[in-house]
């Protein structure tokens, strides 16, 4: 029998956003778990607002963050997790019906109904990304999560469809492949970041994911452990930046390393005889001013993001099914004072969300602006489960094999001696 060991499988994942660009690859350990190997980041100057808008410059980030995290990781990958997200995204619900053959509901009658419910005019511009389930019926019994096995005659189910503009996935599919990579899929990055940051005693309360990106701040909802809507605001970190550019009058690098060092989303959090260096525009000299100067340009922006997402949800209707609160996720997230200033206009519990479950480097990913990489290797891993399970079996298989065919030539060899 063989006993050589199985490789571990290896999964990448790529987040391209507004600002940067994030490599990682993982393993997956014998528990099952992904263990982070390599991390790789690069800026991006190639993105707004989550579409392309210079490919060239696009697929140089990938390639560079691509060679950091393999380097660092010491394995060679070809085929990547892809994030999708940007202002091209939208999302509906539909429904579908069956009857049930044999009265008993099988994964066939599933895929029967699903197909039914995605049967809807989608405009030929658009891509379907994602067929999310979010209940089903049988003979109009509802809140069923998983009818496998029930009895009944009819079979409903309800779906969250999520669409992307054909051109704007197009172009980043474009990028991904002439930087030397195959996709494996394509994700919605909130999905891939609601899959690394929230457990599923969340997504059963009620919870709202809001990744806070360089250019957007995109939302997914959850209502009894299913996705019930999804939607994009159009600002993020980035405009954070440029409003310390214009209010302090310093170049956006330094206005960037202001905002991650020193800024503050809550004015009154910070001490009034703190003082910080800015840097001056068109070789003008540097000057010291009060850390609260840049706290007050930073309040306006956090509280009319803030603002704008608290009337996403009033407007998504489910309000009152969000038990768990907001998580708050994305390299935009890590701001000193956004969580206490989150609470204030919500009046609902916020946390900030990282990464969970994870192995490997975790101290390097235990940051939001790692939820959509390292969710892009977890959303590549469920979705891998049935093939692992088929390469093991695949593997037993032959093992098996291996150790009837040496038995039965030991037993021809004994009869051989003995007649």
């Amino acid at each position: 029998m063989s006993t050589s060991k199985p490789k571990a499988p290896v999964l990448a994942g790529l987040d391209i956003g507004s600002t940067k660009v994030c490599f990682v690859i993982g393993t997956v350990n014998p528990e099952g778990k992904i263990e982070v190997a390599g991390v790789g980041t690069a800026p991006n100057t190639g993105i707004r607002q989550g579409v392309v808008v210079n490919i060239e410059a696009t697929t140089d980030s990938i390639k560079k963050a691509k060679e950091e995290a393999e380097l660092m990781s010491g394995y060679s990958v070809g085929e990547v997790w892809v994030g999708v997200s940007g202002t091209h995204i939208s999302s509906f619900d539909s429904k579908g019906m069956v009857a049930i053959k044999n009265r008993e509901v099988t994964p066939s009658e599933i895929d029967r109904v699903i197909e039914a419910a995605k049967a809807v005019a989608v405009p030929t511009d658009r891509t379907v990304l994602h067929i999310l389930p979010r209940e089903f019926k049988v003979d109009g019994q509802d809140g069923i999560t998983d009818p496998v096995g029930m009895s009944g005659i009819r079979l409903e189910a309800n779906v969250h469809i999520v669409t992307g503009s054909q051109s704007a996935i197009q172009n980043t599919v474009k990028c991904v492949e002439k930087a030397g990579l195959k996709i494996a899929g394509l994700v919605l990055s909130q999905l891939a970041s609601a899959t690394a940051v929230i457990s599923n005693d969340e997504k059963n309360l009620g919870v709202v994911v809001v990744d806070m990106g360089g250019g957007t701040c995109n939302n997914l909802y959850f209502v009894n452990g299913s996705v019930a809507h999804s939607s994009i605001i159009p600002v993020g970190g980035s405009h954070f930046t440029h409003d310390v550019a214009v209010g302090l009058r310093t170049p956006q690098f330094a206005a960037e390393i202001l905002k991650k060092k020193y800024g503050c989303a809550m004015a009154s959090m910070v001490n009034d005889n703190e003082t910080i260096e800015v840097e001056g525009v068109g070789g003008r000299k540097a000057r010291v001013i009060p850390r609260k100067d840049l706290a007050d340009v930073i309040e306006a922006r956090a509280e009319e993001t803030l603002n704008l997402i608290a009337n996403d949800i009033r407007m998504s209707g489910v309000m009152p099914m969000l038990g768990s609160g907001i998580v708050l996720t994305g390299g935009a997230s890590q701001l000193d004072g956004l969580i206490e200033m989150g609470e204030f206009i919500f009046d609902i519990p916020v946390r900030r969300g990282a990464p969970l479950e994870i192995g490997g480097l975790t101290d390097v990913v235990k940051s939001g602006e790692f939820s959509a990489a390292v969710g892009l290797l977890q959303y590549g891993l469920s979705q891998r489960k049935d093939l692992l399970m088929g390469q093991h079996a695949q593997e037993l298989e032959i093992n098996i094999g291996e150790s009837i065919n040496g038995l039965t030539k030991r037993l021809k060899e004994m009869f051989e001696k003995v007649f």
